[in-house]
């Protein structure tokens, strides 16, 4: 399926971009003209705030649930900051925004760097560290220094901010050269690679960490230049008012933790495919959960839990093996134990459906369980922990952490706790004794990412599903310009 993907891309994503600026674009009113230093009561006295922005995984894009996206998060959030409706202009390519705020108004918000003395544009602060990558076709060796770029096929996008860490590179190595496009977007362009058209591109890492799930033959190279600011644009001569809210709340958000958590969220962790294993996890993903995905959603229906979380609780049980076996006998998608199977009614712990159904009921009677005063995660953490290691030993270790001076309504004071089960001077004053009790850190440790993970490729799945069958060029260069050499 994610070869398949890849071929969608270079055979249809230009038209899809081309059609998606249609459908998806928010009819703009007609700009007029506002009075200088008077923009912000002009937005609050029409009462919506329009924002210029394009279609992409980074930025902005319609999801299952509706509009989505990283930048769409933080525009929705501060339109409501404002107490005014948002308003998108959708259409445009990442040199078409600055204009458009320049003329326009109100807003620019398109990944855009910031970059200093920009005639007519002021910048936010800010909101996200953008580091330039070179990334390159797997099976080309000695890809490792900026030297060895000359006399590649390298793509990147024009406006985008990566072109200028290109440039300043040219000034060293003048045989450098590198075609840029102003149509494409960054999975297109990674298509490219993926394909063969192009070896290498320059992109933004934070990008490289949402696609590359995608393209598991683009390899990760190395970083080029200082990173680059993403922010905001505002158009110059029309008051403060507008720019004073915009930093106050990114600054709130970054105060709060909020930005952090959603970069986190659209963008993932630095050590996720790492971790997981991108190509074992991908062929499970692939090969494995879709004869599943229907047993984990009826289970989640009937348990009130994210079919997703099940997911990443039977993936961490079992690879989702259903034929699964440890050497203490549990068994299973779910790895259920024989007296839990009994328990739940369950007569064949290798029959999938009956394994999700009791998994999913017995961490659903394991939650039902706990104390009242457990709240939130720390009440969803706490039983996947003792779905691993007993609720004995999980009541023993709030015992523990009580003793220590902790909450024992804390994931993070039980989480601190839970190992010292292995240790005698902790275990000899609890009732259930000695427990290998790092194993459940590890186990809630290990479900999370795989939970984050699995939300995450979904989440991005949905751009690639979205393309059209569209027929393009047969030039798989065609939407780019050549930057030649200086020499």
């Amino acid at each position: 399926m994610l070869t398949l993907i890849c071929r969608h891309f270079v055979a249809r994503a230009s038209a899809y971009y081309a059609l998606i600026a249609m459908t998806l674009l928010v009819m703009v009113p007609t700009f007029s003209l506002v009075p200088p230093g008077e923009q912000l009561t002009h937005i609050k006295a029409k009462d919506f705030i329009t924002v210029h922005t394009r279609n992409a995984p980074t930025t902005y894009y319609q999801g299952r649930q509706g509009p989505t996206g990283f930048e769409y998060e933080l525009m929705h959030r501060f339109a409501d900051y404002l107490g005014v409706s948002l308003n998108l202009d959708a259409s445009h390519y990442p040199e078409t925004v600055l204009p458009a705020v320049r003329e326009k108004g109100d807003l620019g918000a398109a990944a855009l760097p910031l970059l200093p003395n920009t005639p007519g544009i002021h910048y936010t602060r800010p909101i996200l560290q953008m580091q330039p990558l070179v990334v390159y076709r797997r099976g080309l060796n000695g890809i490792q220094a900026p030297s060895d770029l000359v006399g590649l096929e390298i793509g990147t996008l024009s406006g985008a901010g990566t072109g200028e860490a290109l440039r300043n590179l040219q000034r060293i190595h003048p045989a450098l050269s590198w075609k840029e496009s102003n149509e494409l977007e960054v999975a297109e362009l990674l298509a490219r690679v993926e394909s063969g058209t192009l070896d290498a591109a320059v992109i933004f890492e934070h990008q490289f960490r949402l696609n590359r799930l995608f393209f598991p033959n683009v390899e990760r190279g190395f970083t080029l230049g200082d990173p680059l600011s993403m922010a905001w644009a505002l158009p110059t001569g029309r008051g403060l008012g507008l720019l004073e809210a915009a930093n106050n709340f990114l600054q709130d958000l970054q105060e709060s933790g909020t930005l952090d958590r959603l970069v986190s969220r659209y963008f993932g962790h630095d050590d996720y495919l790492e971790y997981v294993g991108t190509r074992t996890f991908l062929s499970h993903l692939d090969s494995r959960l879709p004869a599943y995905t229907e047993l984990f959603k009826q289970a989640a229906r009937e348990t009130a839990f994210d079919w997703q979380l099940l997911a990443a609780v039977g993936y961490q049980e079992s690879h989702w093996d259903p034929e699964a076996v440890s050497p203490t006998g549990v068994r299973g998608i779910m790895m259920l134990t024989h007296p839990t199977a009994s328990e739940m009614g369950i007569s064949d712990r290798r029959d999938p459906a009956q394994s999700i159904d009791g998994g999913a009921r017995y961490l659903r009677s394991i939650k039902d369980r706990l104390p009242e005063n457990i709240t939130g995660d720390d009440r969803l953490y706490m039983a996947m922990a003792a779905y691993n290691v007993g609720l004995g030993h999980l009541y023993d270790a709030r015992n523990i952490a009580e003793m220590r001076g902790g909450d024992p309504n804390s994931w993070e004071d039980v989480r601190a706790a839970l190992p010292l089960l292995q240790q005698r001077e902790w275990h000899s004053q609890t009732r259930h004794g000695y427990a290998r009790g790092g194993e459940p850190v590890i186990y809630v440790r290990n479900i999370r990412r795989y939970y984050e993970m699995i939300q995450y490729v979904e989440r991005s799945r949905q751009q690639f599903f979205q393309l059209e069958q569209t027929p393009v060029s047969d030039d798989p260069l065609f939407l780019f310009e050549l930057v030649p050499p200086l020499d």
